[in-house]
């Protein structure tokens, strides 16, 4: 059977959006409106799975919801055209997550890398949701039967796991997925990954072997999406390099960590490669270089930073457009969980 292609991706409301968040992410969903039809999601349920000290509490978390969303929309995403909504007002997240906690091993479970960092040394105090977020995330994607999914490299395990667990359920329904006129025995597809653009992993600006992250101490090793024009500029001034000046090939950056980032992110926000960029810039010093990725920040994200902060000044636009989203969401939602529980065997009312 063929699916109807549709691109599924949660951002997890967890606060200080930065440029990783906006390249490693954001910026490939405006370009996937073009061609697919895409579902966004503020995954608010996963927000919760660490400690309330590292989500915020109930107010932070209804703050951060907010701001992703107003993210999504002052980068560009459409949310008359595709839908944009928060995970929590969908029931059909959770009720999903447990049928698939009971296709899901254990074994595939405790395979899971993230679960292990998250968690760190004292796994017996983490919580049951930290263990089976992959499960949930499972579940986000194939309520809405998606055929692809935009992750980064740490997300590829789990996104593997959604495919195994569509397997399997395929294949212990096989008979009564045929039964309801699935006659190839598909109902869930396995999705696939979209994993695009020369800086899809975007570094630190203080240590170019450390992914760039909301958790670091130091403010100034990343750019945050609500950074006003002479932060982001100062930021990049300050960003770590080295002495020698930038190499006129790519292979010059294989062991400069901190120079690859720059390159990186100058090739992402510019649409370029990163070979174009030091064909440009190669042989010259790093001030100068900086120079010019400073405009391309600020003519790039300044203006995200302005819309964003005009739209958190009226929360109640922007929770209207999550109840919209979810509404739309919810057809789909309703329909999948309708399906799956006449496939299970549960009696539900006609």
């Amino acid at each position: 059977m063929a699916f109807v292609e549709r691109v599924f991706s949660g951002v997890q409301p967890t606060g200080n959006l930065h440029l990783g968040n906006y390249l490693g992410a954001i910026v490939n969903f405006v370009k996937m409106q073009q061609t697919h039809n895409c579902i966004y999601c503020v995954v608010d349920m996963h927000a919760i799975t660490q400690g309330v000290e590292v989500w915020g509490g109930p107010a932070e978390l209804a703050r951060n919801t907010r701001e992703v969303t107003a993210a999504f929309i002052a980068s560009g995403i459409d949310a008359k055209k595709h839908i944009v909504f928060n995970q929590s007002q969908i029931a059909g997240h959770a009720e999903l997550t447990w049928i698939f906690n009971c296709v899901a091993r254990i074994g595939w479970l405790n395979r899971m890398t993230q679960f292990k960092e998250k968690a760190g040394k004292d796994r017996e105090n983490a919580s049951v949701g930290l263990y089976d977020y992959p499960v949930l995330m499972a579940a986000d994607i194939l309520l809405y039967r998606a055929t692809h999914v935009p992750v980064g490299e740490d997300q590829k395990q789990h996104l593997e796991l959604s495919r195994d667990i569509a397997q399997k359920f395929n294949n212990d329904f096989g008979d009564s997925i045929r039964g309801h006129g699935f006659n190839e025995g598909l109902y869930f597809p396995q999705p696939e990954p979209l994993i695009t653009g020369p800086a899809t992993r975007v570094m630190s600006l203080r240590d170019g072997t450390k992914k760039m992250s909301k958790s670091d101490a130091s403010d100034n090793s990343r750019i945050n999406l609500t950074d006003d024009a002479d932060t982001i500029a100062q930021k990049i001034r300050r960003a770590k390099t080295d002495p020698e000046p930038l190499p006129s090939e790519e292979k010059g950056l294989e062991t400069r960590p901190e120079a690859d980032n720059l390159v990186g992110i100058y090739a992402a926000l510019a649409g370029t490669t990163k070979q174009e960029v030091l064909t440009q810039f190669g042989g010259g010093q790093f001030s100068t270089f900086k120079n010019a990725l400073v405009e391309v920040c600020v003519a790039k994200l300044a203006p995200i930073a302005s819309e964003m902060k005009k739209l958190m000044a009226d929360p109640g636009h922007v929770d209207a457009i999550l109840v919209d989203g979810a509404n739309r969401a919810r057809i789909i939602a309703d329909e999948t969980m309708r399906m799956t529980k006449d496939i299970v065997g549960f009696i539900r009312p006609r």
